[in-house]
Order: C-alpha cells, then sequence, then structure tokens
C-alpha cells in the first residue's frame, strides 16, 4: 500500500513554491505554477501536481526552462493576440495573456490568445476552466513533444496534444470540463507507472518495435496508442496544427522532451479562445446546456464530464488531499534547498 501524507490546498501550494523557487524560479513565475499545481492535486489528478515539481526544479537548474523569463504579449488584432514565454513556464505567459483574453472576449463576443517558445502547461483544463469561471465558454489546445506515431507508421509525429473545453454556468461555476489527450492516456500516467515500477494496461502504448507493452521504461522508448485509432491521431494533428502550427511555436517532431534534462527548451504552444456565449446563442446558452445535461446525469450511471473533478475539489477543500509520501521527499529535498 501507498504511503500518503495528508495536506491542505493551500499547504500544497505553498509547498511547491518554496521548491520552485529554491531552484532558481522568480517568486511571481513560481506562484503561477504553484497555484496551477496545488489546484491540479485540489482536483484529484496526482500524475500532474506535486509529483512534476521535481521535474519542473530540474529543468530550471538546468536550463531547460528560464524560471527568470518575463512574458511579453503581442496584441496583433482586437480579436487575436499572441504570449512570447521566452522559454520561460507556460503559466506566467498564460496569466499575461488572459488578462487580454478576458477583456478581449467580453468587449468582441470572442477572441484569441496563442502562445509560443512556451513548455508543458500542466493540465489544460486549469487554464480553461479559469475562462470558464469568468462566464465565458473556454478552449483550449496545447502541443506536446512526439509521442503518438500515425496508424500504420513506427514513429512518433505528434504528442498526446490535449484539448480541453469548459462550459461557464451561473456565479462563476463551471458546468462541464472537456479535458482529453488524443492519445488512450496521457504520457504522464506512464511515466507515473514507471516511478511507482507497475505495469501499465495492455492499450496503453507500443514499444520502439511497434508491439503493444505493458512495461512503462519500454513504452517510454516507444510511442502511444491514439485514442480511437486513426480518429484519435486525427484529433493530435488538429491540436497540433492549433497550438504549434498556427501560433508559431515548435512542431512536436522537433521538440525536447518534457521529462528529462537534455534537449534544451522545448519551445511548444498553447492556444486559447474565449466566446461570450449568452451573445452566440442570443440568450438561449444557459437553457439548451441545462437540457442537455439533464439529458445526461438522468441516466443511472452517467457521468458528466468534469464532475469527478468537481467532486473532488470538494472533498479535498473539506478533507485534505492524500499525497503520496515519496512524492512529498522528492518535493522537499529542492525545498530545503
Amino acid at each position: 500500500m501507498v504511503e500518503t501524507v495528508t495536506m491542505s490546498v493551500a499547504e500544497i501550494e505553498a509547498f511547491a513554491l518554496k521548491a520552485l523557487i529554491a531552484a532558481g524560479t522568480t517568486e511571481a513565475n513560481a506562484a503561477s505554477l504553484a497555484r496551477s499545481v496545488a489546484a491540479t492535486e485540489q482536483d484529484g489528478i496526482a500524475s500532474h501536481g506535486l509529483a512534476y515539481v521535481p521535474t519542473y526544479c530540474l529543468h530550471v537548474e538546468c536550463g531547460k526552462v528560464d524560471g527568470a523569463a518575463v512574458p511579453e504579449l503581442d496584441v496583433i488584432r482586437p480579436g487575436l493576440a499572441i504570449a512570447d514565454a521566452k522559454t520561460g513556464f507556460a503559466h506566467p505567459a498564460i496569466d499575461l495573456g488572459f488578462e487580454w483574453l478576458l477583456k478581449a472576449a467580453r468587449e468582441q463576443g470572442i477572441a484569441a490568445l496563442g502562445l509560443r517558445n512556451s513548455y508543458n502547461c500542466g493540465i489544460l483544463g486549469y487554464h480553461t476552466d479559469r475562462l470558464a469561471s469568468h462566464g465565458l465558454l473556454g478552449i483550449g489546445f496545447t502541443n506536446a513533444p512526439a509521442s503518438v506515431a500515425p496508424v500504420g507508421g513506427k514513429k512518433a509525429v505528434v504528442g498526446t496534444n490535449p484539448f480541453s473545453v469548459a462550459v461557464p454556468g451561473a456565479a462563476g461555476e463551471t458546468r462541464i470540463l472537456i479535458d482529453q489527450s488524443a492519445s488512450v492516456i496521457a504520457k504522464s500516467e506512464v511515466m507515473k507507472h514507471a516511478r511507482e515500477g507497475k505495469a501499465i494496461p495492455e492499450g496503453w502504448a507500443l514499444g520502439p518495435d511497434g508491439e503493444p507493452t505493458t512495461d512503462p521504461d519500454v513504452a517510454l522508448k516507444g510511442t502511444m496508442i491514439p485514442s480511437g485509432s486513426y480518429k484519435g491521431f486525427g484529433t493530435a494533428l488538429m491540436v497540433e496544427l492549433m497550438a504549434a502550427a498556427m501560433t508559431g511555436a515548435t512542431l512536436g517532431i522537433d521538440a525536447s522532451p518534457f521529462s528529462g534534462p537534455v534537449g534544451g527548451p522545448p519551445k511548444t504552444g498553447q492556444f486559447f479562445i474565449a466566446i461570450d456565449p449568452e451573445l452566440s446563442s442570443g440568450g438561449a446558452f444557459s437553457q439548451r446546456v441545462d437540457h442537455l445535461i439533464e439529458a445526461i446525469v438522468g441516466q443511472d450511471g452517467a457521468r458528466l464530464h468534469g464532475a469527478e473533478r468537481f467532486e473532488a475539489r470538494v472533498d479535498a477543500d473539506k478533507n485534505g488531499v492524500a499525497v503520496n509520501a515519496a512524492i512529498v521527499e522528492k518535493v522537499k529535498e529542492w525545498a530545503d534547498r
């Protein structure tokens, strides 16, 4: 049984902040990333929470990420802006861009923000959820280093490339949160299994020989299996076009890995679209969403996208988060420097 330590969301944020600053990240940049780490743990997604902090710290130390980077925003048109992360963390650049995006989307009904020279943005739904909390429908795309081969091929061409849609409700709540990778499972889950010495289920990944494997270490040398075969690869390709080609970011086939210290900054990209749904629907959006949700949750056993996260948030606020004790020790090694 895995030993755990119970921490509050605030304690997780402060813990991550201390480690990131100790590794050489500026306080402002570290604060942006630490908020995301804490929110991710709060949502019950351990693979992208504190478990990733030692990698973030290592990447600052080795120069894969510039912890002191100051992002810049270029408003190209009234409804389109590009944020340059300057090879720093994605989160501070997204924060900078969202200040403009929220205002532009409210004024015009729709606006788009692209990021280049960026890095792993963590859980994509964390960012689209923030847009929904302001009453906007948020759509997000992010590309990643190549790890998915086209159906019939053996060489990775695109990353697991998640996309996310967050649907707003009344009083700043998010009603629906779609956040999924184009692969059967996020690569971080394979990395998590490798760290814990656990086999992965068959159907998650292929080895370098193109054959299915349950060994996470072999899988990390091979490719991830796209969800839904060629349909999943098509989704990954769409995300690559939106997050990299559209923003001028680095394609996944040319990006250095998010894991490990080698290869220099990955310089990947993100793309966000924010829409005022009440304007586009003539005021009918909320009613339509209510009707749609009722049709889903009214069925025994049916689950709504995002429901598990929302439930985890409530539980985390009430009971804290059970964090893997081994992960806590690894983060503590950085925080105590």
